[in-house]
């Protein structure tokens, strides 16, 4: 669906609004809806901005990292809850386990040893694991949110050592490939932006080293353009079940850490999280010397935003808040249309017909309706979001959504064999107002 002309007049002036102001050489964000890129802003001239001129993402590469390890635990290769020195034997940080890892609850010191790991040619894994001490634990596993670059260096390795495969080759044979990803690399590729530090006083750059990170790499090494991210925002969106599951997704969207401060972000399995009003997005920030890289994503409305800045932050801003700005402005001004209702073709079975209409409990009541797309059933009360139920068997259902989700519906039925009542895990649900069973 394409955006109203003023949406698109408003996104165009908060870029150009933002890149005068931040002080950036070069600006872009394109707005991805229904899988596509709708809507390229973009402001600068070092260099003249295009949806194909790469950037260094940072640690949206965290994002990738993580889907090769989910794809592992489904694939029935770990378990979340290993413990490192299951796959990494030896290590004297051993005791975390994979999901506070993904989660940034591990405790794990934020940056390896040596120097500032993202100016710096990198060193291979035997070299970063013979840099761990005990005293890299900063914390108590899952004691606080405390994000750390180290830990996806060592999930790179455990995916390494677990598949026999180079990080890269994995990121580029079981994602970009599939997803077409083909301007995502591992060095820049022409045509890229270069990356600067502005002068803070007479606005000069100051260019950047372009790093091979060596180990570090799953932490934040790649490349990409806007239309390819916009492809990768699209994905976690809406995942294609071939690369993976989109109850993987979900699972990854789940917070495993809360900022305990402000509860407005946290962190999932590899996810950003970040809440602004009642709307949650998915994504990650990114930043390596020179650079500054945004997606978030509304999965229900399968929007989102992906950006980049090639300097090291915006003046007086950030690029991620930005992208949620952006967000919030596209969907309170131009939202996703609801679908046209349909009649359906489709008799009602008289099994279903009979589970319909009004129930009651403890006084409130809800109405159930049958959606023949989903093949679910759906009970609605006002004020409450609708509980959603998919069939088990013939009087067996299963919820699939809120408070419900994961219980089951039992149809109770009377001596004529109609239903009577339902039991919903001990809550039960008659067809008069003032019965309680």
């Amino acid at each position: 669906m394409p955006l109203l002309p003023e949406t698109t007049r408003r996104l165009d002036a908060r870029v150009t609004e933002a890149q005068s102001t931040g002080r950036a050489p070069s600006l872009i964000l394109g707005l991805v809806r229904d899988g596509s890129l709708a809507h390229v802003a973009a402001a600068g001239a070092e260099p003249v901005p295009d949806p194909d001129t790469q950037y260094r993402i940072g640690s949206i590469s965290k994002t990738m990292t993580a889907v090769l390890v989910m794809r592992l635990r489904d694939a029935g290769r770990l378990d979340l809850d290993d413990r490192l020195d299951r796959h990494l034997p030896g290590t004297p940080v051993g005791r975390v386990t994979l999901r506070q890892l993904l989660g940034h609850a591990s405790g794990l010191q934020r940056e390896p040893d040596g120097d500032w790991w993202e100016r710096a040619e990198g060193a291979d894994l035997d070299t970063l694991l013979a840099g761990l001490t005990p005293a890299k634990l900063t914390h108590p596993p899952h004691r606080v949110y405390h994000y750390s670059n180290l830990a996806y260096g060592l999930l790179g390795g455990v995916l390494e050592r677990l598949t026999g495969e180079p990080w890269w080759e994995l990121v580029r044979a079981e994602l970009l490939g599939p997803l077409g990803m083909t301007r995502t690399t591992y060095q820049a590729t022409e045509p890229f932006a270069r990356g600067y530090v502005v002068h803070p006083w007479h606005d000069t750059l100051r260019e950047e080293p372009r790093t091979d990170t060596g180990a570090m790499a799953p932490a934040g090494q790649l490349w990409s353009t806007v239309t390819d991210l916009a492809r990768w925002a699209a994905f976690l969106a809406d995942p294609d079940a071939a690369i993976l599951a989109p109850a993987t997704l979900i699972e990854m969207c789940v917070p495993v850490i809360i900022d305990p401060d402000t509860w407005r972000g946290g962190h999932g399995l590899g996810i950003e999280l970040t809440r602004s009003g009642e709307r949650i997005y998915a994504g990650h920030g990114g930043s390596m010397p020179g650079y500054v890289a945004t997606i978030s994503v509304h999965r229900p409305s399968r929007t989102g935003i992906v950006g980049y800045a090639n300097a090291y932050g915006l003046r007086g801003g950030h690029l991620g808040t930005l992208g949620v700005d952006l967000l919030d402005l596209v969907l309170d001004a131009d939202p996703v249309a609801e679908p046209a209702w349909r009649p359906s073709a489709d008799e009602v079975p008289t099994e279903i017909a009979d589970l319909t209409g009004r129930w009651w409990w403890m006084g409130r009541a809800y109405d159930a309706t049958w959606d023949a797309t989903a093949a679910e059933l759906v009970f609605s009360s006002t004020g409450r979001a609708p509980w959603r139920f998919g069939r088990l068997d013939a009087d067996r259902w299963r919820g699939r959504t809120g408070m419900n989700d994961g219980e089951v519906l039992a149809v109770r039925r009377d001596a004529a064999g109609r239903p009577d009542t339902l039991d919903i895990a001990t809550f039960v649900l008659t067809r008069h107002p003032d019965r309680i069973d």
